[in-house]
């Protein structure tokens, strides 16, 4: 309990690091560059929503250091008091660095835990461009691509009927493609659409190896640097297999200051990345099996 209140506690004495000589420079690093006044900006705040991608790129030139974390159940069997609410355990944890090659196209790697279930010592890499961006006349949505892989270095076990044996080095690897398609409606409002697919080289007996999925999200802007957002994901797999296994859906608050995103969340996915949250979501909403999950994001510019 305690090395997690000090995780929290450096995590936050970092996040919150600011200095009066910020400038505008820094708070710039937020959001876009307005080249054309008739571009529809911040149709999302951040590169992600709760779990998944956004449509948003980080701008050409800006790297943001991102901490996440989530707790153990909140209620439930495994929840409740006697766990602090899922405080005294982690379920993953996620430290991620994100680059802006130019305003449309975005890199990241980051580095996650794992769940267990059946991942853990994950590294991922990713890459985002954005085709399409909504203009105020014109375009009416934007549109971007986002490839990601996903390599566990994790010690195999000795069970050959385990997903965590891998007999061959490839059984390591997994993959997502994801197109996101997102609107923003008026100042309030935002919509996004995200087709998702899957794959995994080496899975269980019952679970196969590509899913495809439908993601939905919807973000309101309560203020213009507070809002609320939901995130739902619809799998879609063979008939008589992933009995065990639930949909991700996720509630957030995310709030801005210069420089820094934090969001907190809840939601019953345990695990980063769209090989964790889509594929190996084992818990249930209806029986307290959610948790408590935060990202602070911190964005440094560099010279153009």
């Amino acid at each position: 309990m305690i090395h997690k209140i000090l995780f929290i506690g450096a995590a936050l004495s970092f996040a919150n690091y600011s200095t009066a000589q910020e400038t505008d420079t820094t708070a710039a690093a937020e959001t876009e560059t307005v080249e054309d006044d008739n571009l529809v900006e911040q149709t999302f705040q951040s590169t992600r929503i709760v779990s998944a991608h956004s449509v948003e790129c980080l701008r050409k030139g800006v790297l943001e250091f991102r901490v996440e974390h989530r707790f153990g159940d909140f209620a439930g069997t495994n929840g409740g008091v006697h766990n602090w609410f899922g405080f005294d355990n982690s379920s993953d944890i996620r430290l991620g660095f994100e680059y802006g090659i130019t305003n449309h196209l975005m890199v990241g790697v980051g580095r996650s835990k794992g769940t267990g279930t059946p991942y853990r010592s994950l590294i991922d890499g990713f890459a985002k461009y954005r085709i399409l961006q909504q203009k105020k006349k014109g375009m009416p949505i934007s549109m971007a691509v986002t490839g990601s892989m996903f390599y566990t270095y994790m010690k195999a076990l000795p069970d050959i009927y385990a997903v965590g044996h891998f007999p061959k080095q490839i059984n390591r690897f997994s993959y997502s493609a994801q197109l996101n398609i997102a609107r923003k409606f008026g100042n309030l409002v935002s919509l996004a659409l995200m087709p998702t697919l899957v794959h995994r080289n080496y899975v269980a007996a019952d679970d196969q190896n590509t899913v495809f999925a439908l993601g939905g999200a919807m973000r309101w802007s309560i203020t213009q640097r507070l809002g609320i957002m939901v995130e739902y994901h619809q799998v879609f797999h063979d008939k008589g297999l992933r009995t065990t296994n639930f949909n991700s859906l996720g509630f957030a608050v995310e709030w801005l200051t210069f420089g820094h995103n934090f969001t907190v969340y809840l939601t019953n996915s345990r695990g980063f990345g769209e090989s964790q949250f889509i594929t190996n979501t084992y818990d249930n909403w209806l029986k307290g099996q959610f948790r408590i999950g935060f990202c602070i994001g911190r964005k440094f510019e560099f010279g153009q």
